[in-house]
């Protein structure tokens, strides 16, 4: 079985958002895998995807905290500026955390650690609306 989504996520304010359920529940067809592989895709260059604790809102905090120390807004070493001071900065942390996930379908969910979660990270201000691809495969 092969199969392929595009769903787009409400805009949401800058950090580190928990997505997991929003994602399943577009992809109803993960009910009929037995084994496979859902590859979730981001198609844009100032948010990110990470796969990471999904129980504490402060883990989320802390990373949001974590990249904004380590890529600062409005470095004077950025020369791409036209965007705004968070942009150069978002292209960064997109590219540190990456646009893309492959998980694990079993028995008909995801085969997640009891306290992972996938996130959206928006590195931006305003990065408003988000398209994620889901591709799923395996057997029935």
């Amino acid at each position: 079985m092969w199969m392929q989504r595009i769903i787009t996520l409400r805009p949401r304010p800058r950090g580190f958002h928990l997505i997991t359920e929003e994602v399943l529940a577009q992809l109803p067809e993960l009910r009929l895998v037995r084994v496979g592989l859902l590859h979730v895709f981001l198609q844009h260059t100032s948010a990110s995807l990470t796969l990471n604790e999904n129980a504490s809102p402060e883990v989320r905090a802390d990373f949001e905290r974590y990249f904004n120390q380590a890529v600062p807004d409005g470095a004077p070493y950025f020369a791409h500026t036209l965007e705004g001071p968070d942009d150069m900065p978002a292209h960064i942390k997109a590219s540190l955390l990456g646009s893309s996930l492959t998980l694990p379908v079993r028995d008909g969910r995801l085969a997640l650690g009891t306290w992972q979660g996938i996130y959206l990270c928006e590195h931006r201000n305003h990065g408003g609306a988000r398209r994620l691809v889901l591709t799923l495969w395996g057997e029935q």
